[in-house]
Protein backbone atom coordinates (compact mmCIF):
# COMPACT_ATOMS: atom_id res chain seq x y z
CA UNK A 1 0.00 0.00 0.00
CA UNK A 2 1.32 3.40 -1.00
CA UNK A 3 0.85 6.54 1.03
CA UNK A 4 0.57 8.76 -2.05
CA UNK A 5 0.26 8.85 -5.80
CA UNK A 6 1.46 12.16 -7.24
CA UNK A 7 0.21 13.07 -10.71
CA UNK A 8 2.45 15.53 -12.55
CA UNK A 9 6.13 16.40 -12.19
CA UNK A 10 6.38 20.12 -12.74
CA UNK A 11 7.49 22.49 -10.01
CA UNK A 12 4.52 21.50 -7.86
CA UNK A 13 5.14 17.78 -8.29
CA UNK A 14 8.81 18.14 -7.39
CA UNK A 15 7.99 20.15 -4.26
CA UNK A 16 5.32 17.66 -3.16
CA UNK A 17 7.67 14.72 -3.80
CA UNK A 18 10.41 16.36 -1.74
CA UNK A 19 8.04 16.98 1.15
CA UNK A 20 6.86 13.36 1.06
CA UNK A 21 10.39 12.02 0.94
CA UNK A 22 11.36 14.08 3.98
CA UNK A 23 8.54 12.39 5.85
CA UNK A 24 9.51 8.90 4.64
CA UNK A 25 6.25 8.42 2.78
CA UNK A 26 5.85 5.74 0.12
CA UNK A 27 4.82 7.32 -3.18
CA UNK A 28 5.02 7.10 -6.96
CA UNK A 29 4.85 9.91 -9.51
CA UNK A 30 3.04 9.78 -12.86
CA UNK A 31 4.21 12.14 -15.61
CA UNK A 32 3.47 12.06 -19.34
CA UNK A 33 5.05 15.40 -20.37
CA UNK A 34 1.74 16.69 -21.70
CA UNK A 35 2.14 19.94 -19.75
CA UNK A 36 5.42 21.80 -20.05
CA UNK A 37 4.97 25.26 -18.56
CA UNK A 38 7.40 24.45 -15.73
CA UNK A 39 9.86 22.92 -18.21
CA UNK A 40 9.98 25.86 -20.62
CA UNK A 41 9.63 28.61 -18.00
CA UNK A 42 12.27 31.27 -17.59
CA UNK A 43 12.52 30.18 -13.96
CA UNK A 44 13.00 33.76 -12.80
CA UNK A 45 12.55 34.42 -9.10
CA UNK A 46 11.70 38.04 -8.50
CA UNK A 47 9.89 39.36 -5.41
CA UNK A 48 8.48 42.45 -7.13
CA UNK A 49 5.79 43.01 -9.75
CA UNK A 50 7.90 45.38 -11.81
CA UNK A 51 5.11 46.67 -13.99
CA UNK A 52 3.47 48.38 -11.01
CA UNK A 53 6.28 48.44 -8.41
CA UNK A 54 4.32 46.33 -5.92
CA UNK A 55 5.47 43.31 -3.88
CA UNK A 56 4.50 39.91 -5.21
CA UNK A 57 2.11 37.91 -3.02
CA UNK A 58 3.96 36.80 0.16
CA UNK A 59 7.27 37.47 -1.59
CA UNK A 60 9.47 37.80 1.51
CA UNK A 61 8.12 34.57 3.02
CA UNK A 62 8.47 32.65 -0.24
CA UNK A 63 12.05 33.72 -0.98
CA UNK A 64 13.09 32.79 2.54
CA UNK A 65 11.98 29.18 2.00
CA UNK A 66 12.43 28.77 -1.77
CA UNK A 67 16.17 29.47 -2.00
CA UNK A 68 17.14 26.88 0.67
CA UNK A 69 14.78 24.43 -1.05
CA UNK A 70 16.66 24.70 -4.35
CA UNK A 71 20.03 24.76 -2.60
CA UNK A 72 19.36 21.38 -1.01
CA UNK A 73 18.14 20.05 -4.37
CA UNK A 74 21.45 21.13 -5.91
CA UNK A 75 23.27 19.06 -3.28
CA UNK A 76 20.94 16.12 -3.68
CA UNK A 77 20.92 15.99 -7.48
CA UNK A 78 24.54 17.17 -7.99
CA UNK A 79 23.49 19.85 -10.47
CA UNK A 80 23.55 23.63 -10.58
CA UNK A 81 20.05 25.07 -10.42
CA UNK A 82 20.37 28.56 -8.92
CA UNK A 83 21.74 31.46 -10.95
CA UNK A 84 21.87 34.64 -8.89
CA UNK A 85 21.56 37.25 -11.61
CA UNK A 86 20.91 40.87 -10.84
CA UNK A 87 17.67 42.03 -12.42
CA UNK A 88 17.46 45.65 -13.49
CA UNK A 89 14.25 47.49 -14.34
CA UNK A 90 14.61 49.79 -17.32
CA UNK A 91 12.83 53.13 -16.82
CA UNK A 92 10.91 54.59 -19.74
CA UNK A 93 10.61 58.10 -18.31
CA UNK A 94 11.64 60.43 -15.49
CA UNK A 95 8.17 59.93 -13.97
CA UNK A 96 8.67 56.17 -13.83
CA UNK A 97 12.04 56.67 -12.21
CA UNK A 98 10.44 58.86 -9.54
CA UNK A 99 7.83 56.15 -8.89
CA UNK A 100 10.73 53.78 -8.17
CA UNK A 101 12.07 56.08 -5.43
CA UNK A 102 8.61 56.30 -3.84
CA UNK A 103 8.23 52.50 -3.96
CA UNK A 104 11.72 51.92 -2.52
CA UNK A 105 10.71 53.92 0.56
CA UNK A 106 7.84 51.56 1.39
CA UNK A 107 8.57 49.03 4.11
CA UNK A 108 7.18 46.17 2.00
CA UNK A 109 9.51 46.98 -0.90
CA UNK A 110 12.64 48.47 0.68
CA UNK A 111 14.29 45.01 1.09
CA UNK A 112 13.91 44.44 -2.66
CA UNK A 113 14.45 47.79 -4.43
CA UNK A 114 17.85 49.50 -4.44
CA UNK A 115 17.37 53.29 -4.24
CA UNK A 116 20.74 53.87 -5.95
CA UNK A 117 20.13 53.82 -9.69
CA UNK A 118 22.56 52.34 -12.21
CA UNK A 119 23.63 54.41 -15.18
CA UNK A 120 23.63 52.33 -18.33
CA UNK A 121 27.16 51.70 -19.63
CA UNK A 122 26.31 49.10 -22.28
CA UNK A 123 26.33 50.75 -25.74
CA UNK A 124 23.95 48.10 -27.10
CA UNK A 125 21.33 48.48 -24.36
CA UNK A 126 18.75 51.23 -24.82
CA UNK A 127 18.23 52.69 -21.34
CA UNK A 128 18.34 56.49 -21.40
CA UNK A 129 16.63 56.94 -18.01
CA UNK A 130 18.92 54.65 -15.99
CA UNK A 131 18.18 51.27 -14.43
CA UNK A 132 16.80 50.22 -11.05
CA UNK A 133 18.31 47.19 -9.34
CA UNK A 134 15.99 44.56 -7.83
CA UNK A 135 17.52 42.64 -4.93
CA UNK A 136 17.16 38.92 -4.11
CA UNK A 137 16.68 37.90 -7.74
CA UNK A 138 17.91 35.29 -10.19
CA UNK A 139 16.59 32.24 -11.94
CA UNK A 140 16.20 28.51 -11.42
CA UNK A 141 17.25 26.20 -14.25
CA UNK A 142 13.87 24.49 -14.42
CA UNK A 143 14.80 22.29 -17.38
CA UNK A 144 17.81 20.89 -15.53
CA UNK A 145 15.75 20.52 -12.36
CA UNK A 146 12.96 18.51 -13.97
CA UNK A 147 15.30 16.32 -16.04
CA UNK A 148 17.48 15.58 -13.01
CA UNK A 149 14.58 14.98 -10.66
CA UNK A 150 12.78 12.59 -12.99
CA UNK A 151 16.06 10.67 -13.41
CA UNK A 152 16.41 10.57 -9.62
CA UNK A 153 12.90 9.12 -9.23
CA UNK A 154 13.51 6.61 -12.03
CA UNK A 155 16.61 5.36 -10.22
CA UNK A 156 14.48 4.87 -7.11
CA UNK A 157 11.79 3.06 -9.09
CA UNK A 158 9.12 5.59 -8.12
CA UNK A 159 8.56 7.25 -11.52
CA UNK A 160 5.86 6.19 -14.00
CA UNK A 161 6.44 7.63 -17.46
CA UNK A 162 2.82 7.39 -18.56
CA UNK A 163 -0.46 9.26 -18.71
CA UNK A 164 -2.66 8.95 -15.63
CA UNK A 165 -5.94 7.36 -16.75
CA UNK A 166 -8.73 8.85 -14.63
CA UNK A 167 -11.18 6.17 -15.80
CA UNK A 168 -8.96 3.47 -14.26
CA UNK A 169 -9.13 5.00 -10.78
CA UNK A 170 -11.31 3.08 -8.33
CA UNK A 171 -12.45 4.90 -5.21
CA UNK A 172 -12.72 2.41 -2.36
CA UNK A 173 -13.92 3.00 1.20
CA UNK A 174 -10.52 3.70 2.76
CA UNK A 175 -8.13 3.85 -0.21
CA UNK A 176 -7.79 4.27 -3.96
CA UNK A 177 -6.99 1.50 -6.41
CA UNK A 178 -5.24 2.50 -9.62
CA UNK A 179 -4.42 -0.40 -11.93
CA UNK A 180 -3.69 -2.60 -8.94
CA UNK A 181 -1.70 0.05 -7.07
CA UNK A 182 -3.35 0.85 -3.76
CA UNK A 183 -2.80 4.24 -2.15
CA UNK A 184 -4.22 6.26 0.72
CA UNK A 185 -3.89 9.67 -0.97
CA UNK A 186 -3.63 11.18 -4.44
CA UNK A 187 -2.26 14.65 -5.19
CA UNK A 188 -2.81 16.16 -8.64
CA UNK A 189 -0.04 18.57 -9.72
CA UNK A 190 -0.97 18.80 -13.38
CA UNK A 191 -0.66 22.47 -14.22
CA UNK A 192 -3.08 23.49 -16.95
CA UNK A 193 -3.77 19.77 -17.46
CA UNK A 194 -6.12 20.07 -14.49
CA UNK A 195 -8.73 21.32 -16.96
CA UNK A 196 -9.04 17.74 -18.23
CA UNK A 197 -9.22 16.25 -14.74
CA UNK A 198 -12.83 15.13 -14.10
CA UNK A 199 -12.40 15.62 -10.35
CA UNK A 200 -11.10 19.20 -10.43
CA UNK A 201 -12.18 20.58 -13.80
CA UNK A 202 -14.80 22.76 -12.07
CA UNK A 203 -12.09 25.04 -10.67
CA UNK A 204 -11.60 28.44 -12.39
CA UNK A 205 -8.19 27.69 -13.86
CA UNK A 206 -7.75 30.17 -16.70
CA UNK A 207 -4.54 29.20 -18.42
CA UNK A 208 -2.57 31.74 -20.38
CA UNK A 209 0.00 30.85 -22.98
CA UNK A 210 3.55 32.06 -22.65
CA UNK A 211 6.21 31.93 -25.35
CA UNK A 212 9.95 32.59 -25.08
CA UNK A 213 12.62 32.96 -27.70
CA UNK A 214 16.33 32.32 -27.25
CA UNK A 215 18.68 34.61 -29.15
CA UNK A 216 22.38 34.53 -29.98
CA UNK A 217 24.29 37.80 -30.03
CA UNK A 218 28.06 38.24 -30.00
CA UNK A 219 27.77 42.00 -29.50
CA UNK A 220 25.32 42.36 -26.63
CA UNK A 221 27.75 41.43 -23.80
CA UNK A 222 25.15 41.68 -21.05
CA UNK A 223 25.88 40.13 -17.65
CA UNK A 224 22.63 41.00 -15.87
CA UNK A 225 18.93 40.52 -16.57
CA UNK A 226 16.80 43.44 -17.74
CA UNK A 227 13.05 43.90 -17.34
CA UNK A 228 11.35 46.23 -19.77
CA UNK A 229 8.31 45.23 -21.81
CA UNK A 230 10.04 41.83 -21.84
CA UNK A 231 12.62 40.06 -19.70
CA UNK A 232 16.08 39.70 -21.20
CA UNK A 233 18.01 36.99 -19.38
CA UNK A 234 21.66 36.01 -20.03
CA UNK A 235 22.21 32.26 -20.38
CA UNK A 236 25.95 32.34 -21.08
CA UNK A 237 27.88 31.69 -24.31
CA UNK A 238 26.26 34.74 -25.97
CA UNK A 239 22.79 33.23 -25.54
CA UNK A 240 19.86 35.14 -24.03
CA UNK A 241 16.29 34.19 -23.19
CA UNK A 242 13.64 36.74 -24.15
CA UNK A 243 10.04 36.67 -22.98
CA UNK A 244 7.45 36.10 -22.26
CA UNK A 245 4.17 36.64 -24.04
CA UNK A 246 0.77 36.40 -22.33
CA UNK A 247 -2.07 35.04 -24.46
CA UNK A 248 -5.37 34.27 -22.73
CA UNK A 249 -7.15 32.93 -25.82
CA UNK A 250 -4.68 30.50 -27.41
CA UNK A 251 -4.47 27.25 -25.43
CA UNK A 252 -2.48 25.25 -27.99
CA UNK A 253 1.00 23.97 -27.05
CA UNK A 254 2.69 24.99 -30.31
CA UNK A 255 4.89 28.04 -30.79
CA UNK A 256 3.56 30.81 -33.03
CA UNK A 257 5.03 33.24 -35.54
CA UNK A 258 2.87 35.98 -34.02
CA UNK A 259 4.52 35.62 -30.60
CA UNK A 260 7.99 35.40 -32.12
CA UNK A 261 7.49 38.61 -34.10
CA UNK A 262 6.08 40.39 -31.06
CA UNK A 263 9.06 39.42 -28.90
CA UNK A 264 11.51 40.46 -31.61
CA UNK A 265 9.75 43.82 -31.88
CA UNK A 266 9.90 44.38 -28.13
CA UNK A 267 13.54 43.30 -28.03
CA UNK A 268 14.47 45.80 -30.74
CA UNK A 269 13.13 48.54 -28.48
CA UNK A 270 15.55 47.35 -25.79
CA UNK A 271 18.78 46.54 -27.65
CA UNK A 272 20.47 47.92 -30.76
CA UNK A 273 22.80 45.18 -31.92
CA UNK A 274 22.43 42.23 -34.26
CA UNK A 275 20.99 38.99 -32.94
CA UNK A 276 19.72 35.67 -34.24
CA UNK A 277 16.73 33.73 -32.92
CA UNK A 278 17.94 30.18 -32.27
CA UNK A 279 15.03 28.66 -30.34
CA UNK A 280 11.41 29.22 -29.36
CA UNK A 281 9.30 27.44 -26.74
CA UNK A 282 5.73 27.67 -25.49
CA UNK A 283 3.74 26.53 -22.46
CA UNK A 284 0.39 27.16 -20.79
CA UNK A 285 0.63 28.79 -17.36
CA UNK A 286 -1.95 27.50 -14.86
CA UNK A 287 -3.37 30.88 -13.81
CA UNK A 288 -6.34 31.27 -11.45
CA UNK A 289 -9.13 33.85 -11.54
CA UNK A 290 -8.13 35.43 -8.20
CA UNK A 291 -4.36 35.01 -8.76
CA UNK A 292 -3.96 32.61 -5.84
CA UNK A 293 -2.99 28.92 -5.87
CA UNK A 294 -5.46 26.05 -5.82
CA UNK A 295 -4.54 23.82 -2.89
CA UNK A 296 -6.62 21.37 -0.91
CA UNK A 297 -9.02 18.46 -0.84
CA UNK A 298 -11.85 17.60 -3.20
CA UNK A 299 -15.25 18.81 -1.87
CA UNK A 300 -16.70 15.27 -1.70
CA UNK A 301 -13.94 12.70 -2.16
CA UNK A 302 -11.70 12.36 0.87
CA UNK A 303 -7.93 12.10 0.37
CA UNK A 304 -8.08 13.39 -3.21
CA UNK A 305 -6.04 16.60 -3.45
CA UNK A 306 -4.90 19.34 -5.77
CA UNK A 307 -1.76 21.51 -5.63
CA UNK A 308 -1.88 23.80 -8.60
CA UNK A 309 -2.45 27.25 -10.10
CA UNK A 310 0.90 28.94 -9.49
CA UNK A 311 0.78 31.16 -12.58
CA UNK A 312 4.12 32.66 -13.58
CA UNK A 313 5.69 32.51 -10.10
CA UNK A 314 5.88 28.78 -9.56
CA UNK A 315 9.57 28.71 -8.63
CA UNK A 316 8.83 30.85 -5.56
CA UNK A 317 5.37 29.55 -4.69
CA UNK A 318 5.74 25.76 -5.09
CA UNK A 319 7.94 24.93 -2.06
CA UNK A 320 5.65 26.69 0.44
CA UNK A 321 2.47 25.30 -1.09
CA UNK A 322 3.80 21.75 -0.85
CA UNK A 323 4.60 22.20 2.83
CA UNK A 324 1.16 23.69 3.51
CA UNK A 325 -0.69 20.86 1.77
CA UNK A 326 1.27 17.98 3.30
CA UNK A 327 1.05 19.59 6.75
CA UNK A 328 -2.70 19.78 6.23
CA UNK A 329 -2.96 16.14 5.18
CA UNK A 330 -0.59 14.63 7.72
CA UNK A 331 -1.13 16.86 10.76
CA UNK A 332 -4.48 18.50 10.17
CA UNK A 333 -3.04 22.01 10.03
CA UNK A 334 -5.65 24.28 8.40
CA UNK A 335 -4.80 25.69 4.99
CA UNK A 336 -4.44 29.41 4.50
CA UNK A 337 -7.90 30.51 3.35
CA UNK A 338 -6.33 32.43 0.46
CA UNK A 339 -5.09 29.20 -1.15
CA UNK A 340 -7.74 26.70 -0.03
CA UNK A 341 -9.63 25.57 -3.11
CA UNK A 342 -12.79 25.35 -0.97
CA UNK A 343 -13.16 29.09 -1.59
CA UNK A 344 -14.60 28.12 -4.98
CA UNK A 345 -16.82 25.22 -3.91
CA UNK A 346 -20.08 27.08 -3.40
CA UNK A 347 -19.85 29.05 -6.64
CA UNK A 348 -18.41 26.46 -9.03
CA UNK A 349 -18.93 22.93 -7.71
CA UNK A 350 -22.08 20.98 -8.51
CA UNK A 351 -22.57 17.89 -6.39
CA UNK A 352 -22.93 14.69 -8.33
Amino acid sequence: MLDYIVVGLGLSGVAISEELEKRNKKFVVYEDNSQNSSYVAGGIFNPVILKRFTPAWKAAEQIKSAIPFYEQLEQKLHVRLIHNWNIYRRFHSVEERNEWFVAADRSSLSPFLDPDLKKNSNPNLIADHSLGKVLNTGNIDTENLLDSYSAYLKDKGTFKDERFDYSALKIEKDHFDYKGLKTTNIVFCEGYGLKKNPYFDYLPLNGNKGEYITIYSEDLNLDFAVKSSVFLLPLGNNLYKVGATYDHSDKTPETTTKAKERLIGQLKELIKCDFEVVDQVAGIRPAVADRRPLVGEHPEISNLYCCNGFGSRGVLIAPNMAVELIENIENGKPLDLEIDLQRFTQKYYSKN
